[in-house]
């Protein structure tokens, strides 16, 4: 059966065909790096993540990049509030993204292009847009002539008129120098006091959307397989990624759109004002990271996820079951008597099930279902051996059943920890540190509201944090 993937450019399924046999070439836009990642970005990391794995499983060899955008407003006005440096803040939040991703399970891409490495071929891609008569000069800025590329709004939807209403043509004005409303800053001149670099153009910054036109051509090339992120990205970025790049090649940017959808919170949109702003760290303080994965896995990734206590708590038992087949062989393996062969004997029949169900555009919620079989039965199994001492299968039939729940678990990057078969509801001693190591970053950077959240939900689990002389001591209460 062929791998057919929603394609949000043509807004319909189709069959995957790559540029070049058994290889593909997959970028994934990144974090602003200003501030702690947060649960939209835990479902977008993990979604494409397990794609990777799929693919590379399906036995393509994947080129996986994802980039960092490091100079930004929200970074640079991050930076003033701290009385720190734009290079500082960045780092911070990226060093901590890495943190939350190797907890989340999420494998590192093969490269990270950060914006301002790139800004060599940032630049010479504004020069030749500019050249070929889509960008202009206005007072030290440049811009994206949007009414020059015929094709702008195929992946939106967007109207050209809708979005050209209000404009009157140049206005010359510090708040409106653009030639139309609807076109978007390439370059940005540069403002007192802000850090910013040297261009034919004048001392400025880049955009954001050139960023990622640049880094995908100076990494990946004119033309890549697929192009994926979060939904919210769709308008304006992807849609000014492909207009400049098609813009300055006359090639596809991509032949594959694939966008996973957004997150609520108890029904509603997540957000700092809202008070419902959940990290990925508020997350890892309260779950399994593996509960984390199995409930994003649970949703058809284009469709809008819901994060409530009850679906946490369905996704954690859900987990649970998982665990319970994982673990069925070293609790059970060596009175069994299985064989110690290197090469797992898998189910042939459940395999194909497997890859035929997620073939059809990444439907991980059914292949979680065949996981979620093979698990049940083991726990069954596990159970007949400890009050009556068998099995109705044989110990081969046992180890085959798995294995491939095993091979099956590692394809979605569902993995058992050491902790993973404690009934123990309480907190380690490794988490406990990895928190506090996480509360004193917070308080360096003085957000302190970070550091009371961790404060509080080490309080929650019974663990008094006590500062004296520069370091944290902690005690547990019961």
């Amino acid at each position: 059966m062929a791998l057919t993937l929603y394609n949000s450019l043509t807004k319909q399924e189709e069959e995957f065909q790559s540029l070049q046999s058994n290889q593909i070439s997959m970028y994934c836009c990144g974090i602003t790096a200003y501030d702690y990642c947060h649960l939209g970005h835990a479902r977008t990391c993990i979604i494409w993540d397990v794609v990777r794995r799929y693919l590379t499983w399906r036995g393509y060899k994947v080129r996986y990049i994802q980039n960092f955008t490091d100079i930004d407003d929200k970074i640079l006005n991050r930076a003033k509030n701290e009385n720190t440096t734009m290079e500082e803040v960045a780092q911070r939040f990226i060093d901590a993204y890495f943190e939350d991703m190797d907890n989340l399970n999420v494998q590192k891409a093969d490269s990270y292009p950060r914006a301002t490495y790139s800004l060599d071929g940032i630049k010479n891609l504004i020069l030749e847009l500019e050249q070929k008569g889509f960008a202009y000069q206005a007072q030290g800025d440049v811009y994206y002539s949007v009414n020059k590329f015929n094709d702008y709004g195929k992946l939106s939807g967007r109207k050209l008129e809708d979005l050209q209403a209000g404009a009157s043509g140049r206005v010359a004005t510090e708040e409106n120098i653009k030639q139309e409303s609807c076109d978007f800053a390439l370059w940005k001149s540069a403002k007192p006091d802000e850090p910013s670099f040297e261009s034919k153009w004048g001392k400025g910054r880049p955009g954001w959307h050139i960023e990622c036109s640049a880094m995908v051509k100076e990494v990946l090339g004119e033309t890549i397989d697929l192009h994926v992120g979060g939904s919210d990205l769709i308008f304006p970025h992807h849609e000014n990624e492909i207009a400049q790049s098609e813009a300055a090649t006359g090639k596809p940017l991509a032949n594959y759109w694939l966008h996973n959808g957004m997150v609520k919170v108890e029904g509603e949109k997540m957000s700092k004002s809202l008070g419902n702003f959940v990290t990925i760290r508020d997350l890892l303080a309260k779950y399994d990271p593996m509960a984390i994965r199995l409930f994003i896995l649970q949703a058809n990734y284009r469709k809008p996820l819901d994060f409530t206590d009850s679906a946490m708590e369905a996704a954690t038992n859900g987990w649970q079951t998982l665990v319970d087949g994982l673990l069925f062989a070293s609790k059970y393996g060596s009175q069994l008597k299985w064989s110690t062969n290197p090469q797992p004997n898998l189910i042939k029949s459940m395999i194909d099930q497997f890859s035929q169900v997620v073939d059809r555009d990444f439907n991980f919620s059914s292949g979680l279902a065949i996981l979620f079989d093979l698990a049940k039965e083991l726990r069954k199994e596990a159970n007949l051996l400890s009050h009556e001492g068998k099995t109705t299968l044989t110990a081969e039939q046992l180890q085959t059943k798995w294995e491939t729940l095993v091979h099956l678990a590692s394809v979605l990057g569902l993995e058992i920890s050491e902790d993973s078969s404690s009934s123990d509801s309480g907190i380690s001693e490794q988490e406990i540190k990895s928190l506090i190591e996480q509360r004193t970053t917070a308080r360096l950077a003085k957000d302190y509201a970070q550091s009371d959240r961790i404060r509080d939900l080490l309080k929650e689990k019974g663990i008094t944090l006590i500062d004296s002389k520069g370091q944290t001591k902690w005690i547990r209460e019961n």
